[in-house]
């Protein structure tokens, strides 16, 4: 299947080397002007962040100067300190721009202990992404939370929280409330990580409420109801949730479901609706077209958007054939919500990418991260192109970050 009319590919970011990943992400940095800040991180496995750089442009993207490198990884008694780099958002009312970030000590080094271990923290900037005053983990109000109990459920060692992907990004509310979408490593009887669903992993969804502190300088936070689902219909529970705002004032959250070890139940995109601004959500259901029709979805991070026009899109993938967890990964779909029901318009769905004839199934079209170019409207898609080389997709990960134009009707 080919791209839709209107869309255009080019390298953003190529790979350094054979056996390395990039995925990238762009933000504006001001509230007005065309000064970027472009964030990409290299990766030679799965879930695991070798380095991360910034840099900088002050013409729309044109041209990019050098900007720092982020430690993303080192040696502590405990075990090795690993960091994850999930974006940023610029605060509307005080122009300020917020960067988040996982943290880490990984006693053996396996991605899958960031389960018990992964906490966010939050840096801010008062001079576009130059500079940062702030460099603080995420902690609940209240007395009885500190670093190593920073949410209710979460203790560090036991449980962990995230930002699962970026295109889990923060968005801010008419009132001036931020909310970042996460997910929580579920405790069991014992209080340590339970995987209910016998997938990879398991998490449950949730949001992160901030509000400015007195001062004015940090934030405060409140943890949202939990989102959860039975593991029987997703085996790895709720993850990598995407936020939009409907006309009726509404949140909608898009997650990430998966039919992980049990190919035969039907792979889907879940939603969930919020009428209080985050605090509370509706049970998640399978999410469908306005018409009511179901439609397939593998396990993987998609993206709401709110463009200028007033409209909504979604970025994901959706499969012609029902998927066996994670895969197939291709094809990625941009389409517009209805922004009174919350639900997927199917007559304007558009192919952003495919998998093309000398490509193989191995192909994955992932880690979207979307914004709007200021001058011309389009709307620019980072995207990531995994395996596109290789059939080999657990060993060869020669990845390059990939932007995609894509005009808006």
């Amino acid at each position: 299947m080919k791209s839709s009319p209107g869309i255009r590919r080019e390298i953003f970011v190529p790979s350094p080397r054979p056996g390395v990943t990039v995925i990238a992400s762009s933000f504006y940095t001001r509230p007005k002007g065309l000064d970027l800040l472009s964030i990409h991180e290299h990766m030679m496995r799965s879930d695991t962040v070798e380095v991360a750089d910034f840099r900088y442009s002050n013409d729309n993207g044109r041209t990019w100067t050098n900007g720092e490198q982020v430690a993303t990884f080192g040696l502590r008694p405990s075990g090795k300190l690993r960091r994850a780099m999930r974006g940023c958002v610029l605060d509307p009312a005080t122009g300020r721009l917020l960067n988040f970030y996982l943290e880490a000590i990984l006693p053996t080094d396996d991605p899958l202990e960031g389960f018990r271990q992964w906490v966010v923290y939050c840096r801010v900037s008062e001079d576009g992404g130059m500079t940062w005053y702030a460099n603080d983990q995420i902690i609940h109000r209240g007395d009885e939370f500190n670093a190593d109990h920073p949410l209710p459920g979460v203790r560090r060692g036991h449980t962990g929280f995230m930002i699962g992907d970026h295109a889990s990004r923060p968005i801010y509310l008419a009132d001036g409330t931020l909310l970042v979408p996460v997910i929580i490593a579920p405790a069991g009887p014992d209080g340590n990580y339970f995987n209910p669903g016998g997938g990879y992993t398991y998490s449950d969804a949730a949001v992160l409420r901030g509000r400015w502190a007195a001062g004015g300088r940090h934030l405060e936070w409140e943890l949202s109801q939990l989102v959860k689902v039975d593991p029987n219909l997703s085996t790895r529970g709720m993850d990598e949730p995407t936020l939009g705002v409907l006309a009726d004032g509404r949140i909608l959250m898009v997650l990430r479901g998966s039919n992980d070890r049990k190919p035969a139940l039907p792979g889907r995109r879940w939603a969930t609706y919020s009428s209080d601004e985050g605090r509370t959500w509706t049970k998640p259901e399978p999410w469908t077209y306005t018409n009511g029709e179901s439609f397939f979805s593998p396990a993987a991070s998609s993206q709401l958007f709110a463009h200028s026009s007033g409209r909504l899109f979604w970025f994901g993938n959706i499969s012609p054939v029902n998927p066996t967890g994670n895969r197939p990964r291709f094809p990625f779909i941009m389409g517009e919500v209805d922004r009174r029901t919350g639900l997927l318009n199917k007559a304007g769905i558009r192919v952003v990418d495919d998998c093309a004839a000398h490509e193989t199934s191995a192909l994955q079209l992932s880690s979207p991260s979307t914004r709007e170019d200021r001058e011309t409207g389009e709307i620019l898609l980072n995207l990531t192109r995994f395996s596109e080389f290789s059939k080999d997709a657990e060993h060869d990960w020669t990845a390059n970050a990939y932007l995609y134009r894509i005009a808006v009707d």
